[in-house]
């Protein structure tokens, strides 16, 4: 079953999570390209760091989990959007590479998809 969907990719470090029907918290399971000095000012428009987001063991298998959570909510009985949100800590590595990943794979679903990358543009956080 197809349903609207909605990804919105953040950074805990500067604001509440958004409200979403599945909350996934990248920080601590997958390592952050922020602690690489080459990627630290990229961002998930930059090749490295997507290659470098999309290579760590246990993101596509949590993209795919996450492609069937979606399905699950969209089959239940009150139709609507379904609202991911994916989180690392400062929005702009791990977070948006993972949000695109989901919705290519859900798109391949026949689900609508829209991302919001809600961190991506802010200053790195010095930490």
């Amino acid at each position: 079953m197809s349903a609207a969907v909605e990804i919105v990719s953040f950074g805990y470090l500067h604001d509440e999570p958004p409200a979403a029907h599945l909350t996934i918290d990248l920080r601590h399971h997958f390592r952050d390209p922020h602690v690489s000095p080459e990627l630290r000012y990229m961002t998930a428009d930059d090749e490295p760091v997507r290659t470098a987001v999309l290579n760590t063991p246990g993101i596509t298998d949590l993209v795919e989990a996450t492609a069937t959570a979606v399905a699950a909510f969209a089959s239940g009985p009150s139709a609507g959007t379904v609202t991911v949100a994916d989180g690392c800590a400062g929005g702009r590595h791990r977070a948006p590479t993972f949000a695109r990943a989901l919705a290519e794979r859900l798109t391949t679903d026949g689900h609508t998809v829209t991302v919001r990358h809600r961190d991506l543009d802010k200053p790195v956080v010095q930490r």
